[in-house]
């Protein structure tokens, strides 16, 4: 008998396991959810030789999220692993840690060259932010600035 239901069991995974469901989807939080509608936009200027160029823009998608993106033609020299995107009030990277950098906004390191997103959080308003910038903390340098209009 327990043999019996051993079979059994087995059977009924197999046919539960083995079903005609599509993959699954694999949602990406920093990616819009449908078409981003840009609102403000300029092109990297290069600075240092770092090779950066491409679109940099800031919009919503259909779900009123905010993102900052990056065009698929974007590059920069990302050897140094360290390249961090600041949305700043300025095309010159300022750090002020004592008064919390109140003109730069940190929003994460870049990894790969083409097209990026990086979701603004919650609550950020991005509104006095007027240029996007790439600054490389490994040798202290900016790689280049775009910015917003």
């Amino acid at each position: 008998m327990k043999k019996v239901f051993i079979l059994f069991y087995v059977a009924f995974l197999g046919l539960v396991s083995c079903s005609d469901d599509n993959d699954p989807v694999t949602i990406d939080p920093t990616r819009p959810t449908g078409a981003l509608n840009v609102l403000r936009s300029g092109n990297f200027v290069d600075q240092n030789s770092a090779g950066s160029m491409g679109v940099a823009g800031i919009g919503t998608d259909t779900q009123g999220k905010e993102f900052l993106q990056f065009s698929s033609d974007f590059n920069t020299a990302l050897a140094t692993g360290t390249v961090t995107v600041y949305l700043s009030t300025s095309d010159t990277f300022m750090a002020d840690p004592g008064n919390g950098n109140p003109n730069l906004l940190v929003v994460g390191p870049v990894r790969m060259a083409g097209e990026n997103f990086f979701a603004i959080p919650s609550g950020i308003s991005t509104a006095k932010y007027t240029h996007v910038l790439l600054w490389c903390g490994s040798v202290g340098i900016p790689f280049g600035n775009a910015p917003l209009q």
